[in-house]
Formats: C-alpha cells, structure tokens, sequence
C-alpha cells in the first residue's frame, strides 16, 4: 500500500537523506538519484518539494541554522549571565550538538565541498552579526563598550575568525594560542574596552572546543 506523508514530514525526510550523502560523499559527488534512492520516493515527488540538488543544500542548510539560531538567541536573552559572558555564549551555540553536524563542518572545509562551505558561513554571518551586535549596543548603552560601528565591527570580527581559526589552517600550538591571543586582544581595542577586560570569557570558549 502507498504511504502517503505530509509534506514538512517528507521535506525532512529528504534533507535528512542529503545531509548523510553530502557528509559521507561530498555535495558535488552527490546525485538526485542517490537522495532518490535512499529516500525511496519517485523523482517527482523529490521535484514536487525542491527543483534542484541545490535548493536542498540551500533548505538543509537553513535548517541547521534555524537550530542554531534559536540556541544563540537563548542564550542572548539570558539576564542572569553579564554581557562578556553572553557573548561567548552566542558563539557557542553555533556548534553543531550532534555527530552529523561535527561531521557536517568537516566536510564543509573541503575542496569538493566549497559550495556548502561557503553558504553556510554566509547564512552565519546573515542570521548572528545582528544578535551580537544587538548585545554589543546594550553594552554601549552601559558604557561597557566603546564603538560607532557596532554592527560593523562584529562583520569584521566574524570574517576574520571565520578565516583565521579555519580548520584547514595548519598551525603549531604556540602559533594557535598566539593568534587566539591576537583575536581577544583586536576584539578589546575595537570594542573599546580595557585590555584583559574580555580576555578569560573568550578564552574559556576556545578551551571548550
């Protein structure tokens, strides 16, 4: 007898299937076939959901990053916690909790994969700049910080730390602590607060990882 699904339940379906091709063969070596075949559905209704093998990485990808933003806006309303802990705390909740997320990131920095790379970061960038940068005009507000360029500021933070912590990014452990060192120390000068002031908050999260 034909199952007949709801479509969100078979939306999912089909995201979940391409989220373990992408990982285990790379987006690119990944065909509408295989996603076919593992979800066991005809082509069209595989077409009846997403027109291309790219609007899936698209969906797939913003649901990842639905997930992540709703643990990142959790933790920016957290009262009981001070600013500079709240910050950290946002950059937390973009790991992904799950197996398939760790592997997910993994295969994110691989050539084949650019793709994928590059959308999420972009979807990144799209969904906290303004979440920090909202935590970063309530410490202005405090007279915590000190920027004209809030929003601005944590664009720039956020691409640089995209590249220079990149898991392709071969590096010693003193050329790894030294760059972390570097990281905390520009984000102090450009919020405009004290030197150490941000220091053991952010070096907590990068002891965590």
């Amino acid at each position: 007898m034909r199952i007949v699904k709801e479509a969100e339940e078979r939306k999912n379906e089909i995201l979940d299937a391409a989220e373990e091709l992408f990982v285990s063969k790379g987006f690119d070596q990944t065909s509408t076939n295989d996603i076919l075949e593992k979800v066991g559905i005809a082509r069209g209704t595989l077409y009846y959901h997403f027109k291309s093998k790219e609007e899936i990485l698209d969906a797939m990808i913003q649901r990842m990053m639905d997930q992540c933003m709703a643990r990142a806006r959790k933790a920016a309303s957290d009262k009981s916690k001070s600013i500079p802990e709240r910050l950290p705390q946002i950059i937390r909740a973009l790991n992904m909790e799950d197996r398939l997320g760790e592997e997910m990131l993994q295969q994110m920095h691989k050539p084949q994969n650019a793709l994928m790379h590059q959308k999420m970061q972009q979807q990144m960038i799209n969904g906290i700049v303004p979440l920090i940068a909202e935590l970063v005009e309530d410490g202005i507000k405090a007279g915590m910080f000190q920027t004209d360029y809030p929003k601005e500021t944590v664009e720039m933070l956020f691409v640089y730390a995209g590249t220079i912590f990149d898991d392709l990014t071969e590096q010693t452990p003193e050329e790894e602590m030294r760059r972390m060192e570097a990281f905390i120390y520009n984000i102090e000068r450009l919020f405009g607060v004290e030197q150490g002031a941000l220091r053991d908050d952010i070096m907590g999260m990068f002891a965590e990882e």
